[in-house]
Parts: C-alpha cells; sequence; structure tokens
C-alpha cells in the first residue's frame, strides 16, 4: 500500500520505518529540513535499537522524506503523528495536531475529483491519527480535517490506532505487538487498517489480538493501559517505601506476589518512579479530562503523588549517610530508562536539583543521554564514564538501570567515600560499600 506519514517524531519515525520494512511504500512528511534529510540520508534523529538499520536498508526505496503534502492524495492511507504537548493544567495541546489534520485535509480537497463517489472505496481517503489524544480530542481533529478537505469531506475518513511502543524497544514492540487496536466508523476503513496490518500479522506466529472499535473508545484504551501500568509501578513503590520502613526487601515481597495470575510480575519492580514521555504526560492528561469532565480521580491522583515522591526519598537516604554540601556526587543514570536517550520528565532531573539544593558538586553519566540532559543543565559537570564519574565521589545515586552498571565494583574503589544510594536495584551489595537499596 502507499502510506504517508505526517510528522517524523518518535512515534512518526518508527512508524514509517516498519510499515517500509512490512513492504509498504511510505512517505513521511515533516516541516524540519534536518530531520527530511536526515531520513532520506538513512539517519534517526533518536536513539532507538534497530531503527538506523530499517532506515538505512529503506531510505530512498520504500521509504522517502519531505516537506510537502503532495503525495498525500496518492496514498491509501495518511497516518498523523504529530507530537501533543502538555499544557501547565496537564491537558493536551492539539494545535500541532490540528493544523496538521487541517494541511492534510486541504491536500485531499480534490481525492477522486470532481465525479468522484463517496461509497466508492477507490475514492475514499483514510486519516489515520496515530498520535495520543483524549477522546474529546477526536472531535476536534475530526473537524480541522473536515474544514481542510471542504467539498471533498464527504470522501475522507477519520480513524485512530493508538501506539503503544516503549522506548528502547519500539521497534520490537510495533513488529510483535501485544494488540491492535483500531477506532473507526465505518468497515470501510476498518477493512483498510486490517489490509495495511496483514504483511506484519502474516511475518508473526501465533494469533495477536485485534479491536475494533470506535475513534473515540479506541485512544481511550491508550490512556488506560498506561494509566494502569503507572499506577501499578507507584502502588509497587508505596508498598516498598512501606516495606523499608520495616526492614522488609520489598522484592521479595513482589517476586511472591506477582506469582498470582490476578496481578502478574511484570510492572513491579519498585525503585525511584517513572518518567519519560509517555506516562507522565498521558496520565496528566486523562487526569485534566477527567476534572474538564466534572470527575476527580484520586487513585490516578496518587498514582502521581507517590510517583513525584520517589526522587526525595532517595535524597532523605542519602542525607541520612552523608553532608553532600561541598562534596562531589555521582548521578548514574541520566535518561529516564535504559535504551533510550530521552530525559524528559527522567527522574534524574529532581535528584540533580535535589543535590544542587544541598550544596554538592554534582557529575552525571549516561551512556547516551548525556547530550539531552546538557541541554536542561548545560553547566553540569558530565563524566565520560561511570568510573570517571565515580573517582574521588563521596556519594553516588544510581538513577537508570542500565546493564554497564551492574560491574562497576572496582570503580567503587575510587570513592572518596563509598556511600551508594540505588534507585533501580542494579547494584549489589559488597563488603566496603555503604548501600542503601530505595525500597529494600
Amino acid at each position: 500500500m502507499r502510506v504517508t506519514v505526517v510528522g517524523s517524531g518518535y512515534v512518526g519515525t518508527t512508524l514509517a520505518a516498519c510499515l517500509a520494512d512490512a513492504g509498504h511504500d511510505v512517505t513521511a512528511i515533516d516541516i524540519d529540513p534536518d530531520v527530511v534529510d536526515a531520513l532520506n540520508d538513512g539517519r534517526a534523529a533518536i536513539h532507538e535499537p534497530g531503527l538506523d538499520d530499517l532506515l538505512a536498508e529503506h531510505a530512498g526505496d520504500r521509504l522517502r522524506a519531505t516537506t510537502e503534502y503532495d503525495g498525500v492524495p496518492d496514498a491509501d492511507v495518511t497516518f498523523l503523528a504529530i507530537g501533543t504537548p502538555s499544557r501547565e493544567d496537564g491537558s493536551i495541546d492539539l494545535g500541532p495536531l490540528t493544523a496538521a489534520a487541517g494541511m492534510t485535509g486541504e491536500a485531499l480537497a480534490d481525492v477522486g475529483g470532481d465525479s468522484a463517489a463517496a461509497d466508492d472505496p477507490e475514492d475514499r481517503h483514510l486519516v489515520v491519527v496515530k498520535s495520543t489524544i483524549t477522546p474529546p480530542g477526536v472531535r476536534e481533529v475530526r473537524e480541522a480535517l473536515v474544514a481542510g478537505a471542504g467539498d471533498a469531506a464527504d470522501r475522507v475518513e477519520l480513524a485512530t490506532n493508538p501506539e503503544f511502543l516503549r522506548e528502547g524497544s519500539a521497534v520490537d514492540d510495533f513488529q510483535h505487538p501485544d494488540k491492535l487496536v483500531f477506532g473507526a466508523d465505518s468497515d470501510w476503513a476498518t477493512d483498510r487498517l486490517e489490509a495495511l496490518y496483514e504483511p506484519l500479522l502474516d511475518a508473526i506466529d501465533g494469533d495477536v489480538p485485534v479491536i475494533r472499535t470506535d475513534p473515540e473508545t479506541a485512544v481511550m484504551i491508550k490512556y488506560a493501559n498506561n494509566a494502569f501500568l503507572a499506577s501499578k509501578i507507584s502502588l509497587a513503590n508505596d508498598l516498598g517505601n512501606v516495606c523499608k520502613r520495616f526492614g522488609i526487601d520489598a522484592y521479595e515481597v513482589m517476586d511472591a506476589v506477582g506469582l498470582d495470575d490476578r496481578i502478574g510480575a511484570r510492572f513491579l519492580r519498585s525503585g525511584v518512579g517513572w518518567g519519560g514521555s509517555c506516562f507522565p504526560k498521558d496520565v496528566d492528561a486523562i487526569r485534566a479530562a477527567a476534572r474538564e469532565a466534572g470527575y476527580e480521580p484520586p487513585m490516578l491522583d496518587a498514582a502521581v503523588a507517590v510517583n513525584d515522591g520517589q526522587p526525595e526519598r532517595m535524597l532523605e537516604l542519602l542525607d541520612s549517610h552523608v553532608d553532600v554540601a561541598g562534596e562531589r556526587v555521582a548521578v548514574l543514570g541520566l535518561a529516564f530508562k535504559p535504551g533510550t536517550d530521552d530525559t524528559r520528565n527522567s527522574r534524574a532531573i529532581p535528584i540533580v536539583e535535589g543535590l544542587r539544593a544541598r550544596g554538592a558538586d554534582v557529575v552525571g553519566y549516561d551512556p547516551v543521554a548525556t547530550d539531552a540532559m546538557r541541554e536542561r543543565f548545560p553547566d553540569l559537570a558530565y563524566a565520560d564514564s561511570a568510573a570517571a564519574a565515580l573517582e574521588g565521589a563521596s556519594a553516588a545515586l544510581v538513577v537508570t538501570d542500565w546493564d554497564e552498571f551492574a560491574a562497576l565494583d572496582d570503580a567503587f574503589d575510587a570513592m572518596a567515600e563509598p556511600v551508594v544510594i540505588d534507585g533501580r536495584r542494579i547494584i549489589e551489595r559488597r563488603d566496603g560499600l555503604t548501600y542503601e537499596g530505595l525500597t529494600w
């Protein structure tokens, strides 16, 4: 099929590359010429395992990038993968997405020509929202698309197809999904989405559940999914904080709890909390949407409150061992999770801010996220390796569970005072090391 993908950020780039790899002819559209040039050269602007390989393989063949919308009318499907940034109150800003929907509609104004029939599949165009939007947002995007399409609006249909991609494993998640969610108002739109994904599903051993529903329900599934996972982590952290008070290892407790098939073992690893571009933004957005609809969501509010408190608990553990004023303190891990260079809502941010407020001389290290964190803290000291960050430090805080941190035994010997506060259970206790686990 011929596919256009409007927006070449994290989701759009992964979507375009994976659809090209599935055999489709994909045109990526972005307003940034530098992003377009990079994609045409087979390079991604983000760190994501496997993505550069796909781009290098398909750029110039089944995948091309442009700043123009002129290829949209010739496509079978157009995806909108535009960011929906958070406002101060947590609600999402649909401005960039509705603008893209309007421009897409304008490009489709002549779909099928004057003789086109609205009930002829060959003369219709499917526009699919891949961006994360709340149910009320579907109407706003549809209105922008219809306004742009003008007289051709009856030949253009809007559907939703939320993404469930984890940073650090997005390519694998796309190619081996837990589920596919199609939100459409007609059988025609659902059939086209199923045809689009057919090559992907044919390549997978085993069945993938496909949820066929309306556009608003589809996007709510995405929010419910992320809100549940975020709340599960916060509950594990809350229980972990209780375990710490009792001198109990929360991981031993949760290993047993996870054996209950009603609960499951995943997302029960307690620690310094969740961050990134999805959980904080999506939980805040659905909380804001609920309030606008007249409902205060106490469980989601509590999940956020617990998460926001974990970095301070980590710093309080540090305070119980060393006064860091004027002392060198290493922060190991700046990305919000391993496998990505994304520092958005990283737990390292409040950790660094808290250390600075205490007068510490902070040095940070991350295998891939230093440049991203430098944009936020340009005057922070950054080390080229974890060992260099630890040298002469009076304390170290482990914020991201990169595998390399598990092999730092000798490096701790170079610390002035071997105090380690572990927020991710990646460091092993050892003689000569003052070690504190956040919830164990």
